[in-house]
């Protein structure tokens, strides 16, 4: 974690200095985004982010200093003092969401940003309504509709790659991965024999999600040293029900959740009639963690991960 802070604080003095390399001297940049060709003739300086999941790949090439506008939530425990320091300097568009929690912002008011670069495709914001006024849209790959490929850790190397080309930042890009290759080689958690679970509960009653094998929860399990006791789904994500819970009983639960009270998002498992039944909850090992600790791959997937092994440790 020292390490990527230290990194991290240093490109971003970096960039707050002006000590930028030279956009537009090459040949255009395509990356290949959703299953659409994107090409940049240019390194964008003007990007609105819709969604947070981009911060931590911004940040760790030192271009949070190109955002110009940011709309959605940015929970202060996902970031660093110098990652915070620079989001707050970014305006906030809107952070109201609707009732299922999905950003709801009008096309009016992105395009009056003249962005460059659009980060987080949302319901009533789509690709293509910014392609018709020339606007490209980069999405994180496991957040793509119809995505079917499983996450793993090389995901998030990859995803740093495509941002290095995007950005002009080769370097600093090679750089990243190196650090978050020495983080997880650092990890030491064989396999304990230990099981464990990913939920997404819903507060106040409803729904209860869990994560098979194609989400970003199943390497960061298998890092930690458990097997996914629904590791033989291949969705991503999925409803269950306590029953279906009761029946696999994992000895360890980790309670994914967007903002709001920790407690709440472990009280709407706990407080289910018989939930006391289940081994993770009668030996007090249950997690409650921020959803991006988790999903989608990301260098905070990395963070999540050690936190995982620091409260569960083999």
């Amino acid at each position: 974690m020292k390490k990527i802070a230290a990194l991290s604080a240093a490109l971003l003095l970096t960039a707050g200095c002006g000590a930028t390399r030279a956009t537009g001297a090459g040949a255009p940049i395509t990356v290949r985004n959703c299953g659409v060709d994107v090409t940049f003739d240019q390194a964008p300086e003007r990007v609105v982010l819709l969604k947070s999941a981009a911060v931590p790949y911004l940040r760790d090439l030192g271009v949070l200093d190109r955002v110009t506008a940011r709309a959605g939530q940015y929970p202060q425990e996902y970031y660093d003092d110098a990652t915070l320091a620079a989001l707050e300097t970014i305006p906030l568009l809107t952070d109201k969401t609707d009732t299922s929690g999905h950003l709801r912002i009008s096309k009016e008011v992105v395009i009056s940003q003249q962005p460059d670069l659009v980060l987080g495709e949302v319901d009533n914001l789509s690709r293509d309504t910014l392609s018709a006024v020339d606007i490209p849209l980069l999405e994180e790959p496991a957040m793509c509709p119809g995505n079917v490929t499983s996450a793993r850790f090389d995901d998030i190397f990859a995803q740093l790659t495509t941002y290095g080309k995007v950005f002009d930042r080769p370097r600093e890009a090679t750089a990243a991965v190196t650090a978050l290759k020495d983080r997880l080689a650092e990890i030491k958690s064989p396999r304990s024999g230990r099981t464990a679970a990913v939920l997404y509960p819903t507060v106040g009653g409803g729904v209860t999600y869990a994560y098979g094998s194609a989400g970003m929860a199943q390497p960061q399990l298998e890092a930690a040293g458990f097997e996914n006791v629904f590791a033989g789904s291949k969705e991503r994500v999925f409803e269950v029900t306590l029953e279906e819970l009761l029946g696999r009983n994992p000895d360890v639960l980790i309670l994914l959740h967007g903002d709001g009270d920790p407690r709440a998002v472990e009280k709407a498992v706990t407080g289910l009639p018989g939930a006391e039944k289940l081994n993770a909850v009668r030996s007090g090992n249950v997690m409650t963690q921020l959803f991006n600790f988790t999903e989608p791959p990301s260098p905070l997937s990395v963070d999540g991960l050690e936190r995982i092994v620091a409260r569960f440790p083999a």
